[in-house]
């Protein structure tokens, strides 16, 4: 297994507070701020943005996962300040626009998620295309006790994984769900794993799903947000369009053919 340290394996400059390996074709993105929680510093959320805009075509996957026992433990308090209005709005759209990029990034990404996963970080791990919790992973969203309020992306994103009443209650309580809760009540997670199995997990199923076509990967996760926001109708077209551009693919094309070859194959033997 050959991997590459971070000098080697990105286009552009990362802070210190984000390590980049490469194992083949997928790239294991590291939270290094252990000693904080991961928490989201305004370094860690731009070079997160860098990181997520900046992926060369080598890369087939992206795992991201924290330093430490925690995933992420939100936003750094330590950074908060007062603000007015326009300061406040322009902090939230840098959080939207990085997971926007995250949500529609041109490969599938994993976030391992294990110990604190609060606020901004479930914000963050909900933006990722597949979660796979370790059962040391606990949920917040203690955002309504601190007197704030989700600011990226997470008020649009979490309904939808776990429903409007959850992320209310959650909001208004403080109520914190464990691994377990979150992922056989929730459907928070689509793995659920023993502690320390998690990154093992994630390169294993990116490494898999970086043998299927590339557009069809990138169809995948493209089309299926987009179409769940449109009308049946509209949706149906969208699909329909998906259809033609990923069998249109000559890599398509070439696996659909070599399928067919072997079936046959097959079969004469037979």
């Amino acid at each position: 297994m050959t991997k590459k340290s971070n000098d080697a394996a990105w286009p552009l400059p990362l802070p210190p507070c984000l390590h980049v390996t490469m194992d083949g074709q997928i790239a294991i993105l590291t939270l290094s701020r252990a000693n904080k929680r991961n928490a989201l510093s305004d370094e860690l959320v731009l070079g997160l943005q860098v990181f997520f805009s900046s992926i060369p075509s080598s890369v087939q996957g992206v795992v991201m996962h924290g330093a430490g026992d925690h995933f992420c433990a939100g936003l750094d308090l330590n950074e908060l300040t007062e603000t007015n209005t326009a300061e406040s709005f322009e902090t939230s759209a840098i959080g939207q626009r990085l997971n926007d990029t995250i949500q529609f990034c041109k490969v599938p990404v994993i976030s391992v998620l294990h110990g604190a996963v609060i606020g901004g970080g479930l914000e963050l791990a909900a933006a990722t295309h597949i979660r796979i919790a370790e059962k040391t992973a606990y949920y917040a969203l203690p955002e309504g006790t601190r007197g704030i309020f989700l600011g990226s992306g997470g008020s649009v994103r979490l309904p939808r994984l776990i429903g409007a009443a959850t992320v209310i209650d959650m909001m208004l309580s403080g109520r914190v769900y464990d691994a377990q809760e979150a992922h056989t009540l929730l459907r928070l997670s689509q793995y659920l794993v023993e502690p320390g199995e998690g990154l093992t997990k994630a390169v294993t199923l990116a490494k898999r799903i970086a043998r299927n076509a590339p557009l069809a990967n990138f169809a995948v996760i493209q089309a299926i947000p987009r179409i769940l926001e449109q009308d049946p109708q509209t949706g149906l077209f969208t699909e329909m369009l998906m259809v033609g551009i990923a069998q249109g693919d000559e890599e398509a094309k070439r696996r659909l053919r070599d399928f067919l070859e072997r079936k046959l194959d097959k079969v004469t033997r037979t």
